[in-house]
C-alpha cells in the first residue's frame, strides 16, 4: 500500500489529490506552465472521466488501487482501468518529486540501493535507461519486488500496482510531462528529474510502507 490512496467520497466520486507543492516550486527544472498544464488538465481529465465511468457503480466507493486492481486485464473495462491507472500514476508522480530534491540519499533507501545495483551510479543508469528506452507513453518505475529493488518501465497507462508491485517511485515519460521544457530532450528531462527533483524521502515512507 503506498501513501498516495484516494477514496470514492460515495456517489461515483474520486477527488483528486491536491499537488504537494504550488505549481511554480519546481522551477527551474519543471516550470509552473508545465505544472498547470499537466496537473489541472491532464490529471484532472483522468478523474473526470474515471468518475463518469463509475457513477452508481460497485467501484464508486473503492480506492483507486482497489478499482485498478478489480479491472486489471478486464476487456470490458479497460476504460476504467486507464484512468483510474493514470490518477494513481500521476498523484505518485506529483510525490516522486519535490522542491530542493534528487541527488543522491541517505539513510535506509540508499542502504537498499546500494545493495541491490551495486552503487548509486548504477541506480542512476538503470533508471535512467528505462525511462529513455521506453517507446512513446509511459513511466519509469523503482519498485519493490518482494526483499529486493528493481527498475521497470510501464507503458501507456500500466502501473506496478496491478502487477503487485511496490512502486517507490516514478517518473513521467508521457511527452506532455516535459515537452514545454524540455521539447524532444527526454533525456534533459529524465537527468534532471534524478539531479534535482527526486523527492526520496517518499522513496524511503514507501519502502517502509
Amino acid at each position: 500500500m503506498t501513501g498516495v490512496s484516494c477514496k470514492g467520497l460515495g456517489g461515483g466520486m474520486i477527488i483528486q489529490a491536491s499537488l504537494p507543492y504550488k505549481a511554480d516550486a519546481l522551477e527551474p527544472y519543471l516550470s509552473e506552465k508545465t505544472i498547470r498544464v499537466h496537473y489541472g488538465k491532464h490529471h484532472a481529465g483522468y478523474v473526470k472521466k474515471l468518475n463518469g465511468m463509475i457513477k452508481g457503480s460497485a467501484y464508486a466507493d473503492m480506492t483507486i488501487e482497489a478499482i485498478i486492481q478489480k479491472t486489471y486485464g478486464s476487456t470490458d473495462e479497460t476504460g476504467i482501468f486507464n484512468n483510474a491507472a493514470q490518477v494513481f500514476n500521476h498523484t505518485f508522480y506529483w510525490n516522486s518529486m519535490k522542491p530542493g530534491g534528487g541527488g543522491e540519499p541517505t539513510g535506509i533507501i540508499a542502504e537498499k540501493i546500494q545493495a541491490d545495483f551495486g552503487s548509486f551510479y548504477e541506480f542512476k543508469k538503470a533508471f535512467a535507461s528505462a525511462a529513455l528506452s521506453q517507446f512513446g507513453s509511459g513511466w519509469a518505475w523503482l519498485v519493490k519486488d518482494g526483499d529486493a529493488l528493481k527498475i521497470i518501465k510501464t507503458a501507456n497507462a500500466d502501473t506496478p500496482i496491478a502487477q503487485g508491485l511496490t512502486p517507490l517511485l516514478t517518473v513521467d515519460v508521457w511527452e506532455h510531462a516535459y515537452y514545454l521544457d524540455y521539447q524532444n530532450r527526454r533525456a534533459d528531462y529524465v537527468d534532471t528529474y534524478l539531479e534535482h527533483l527526486v523527492n526520496w524521502e517518499f522513496a524511503e515512507t514507501n519502502l517502509a510502507g
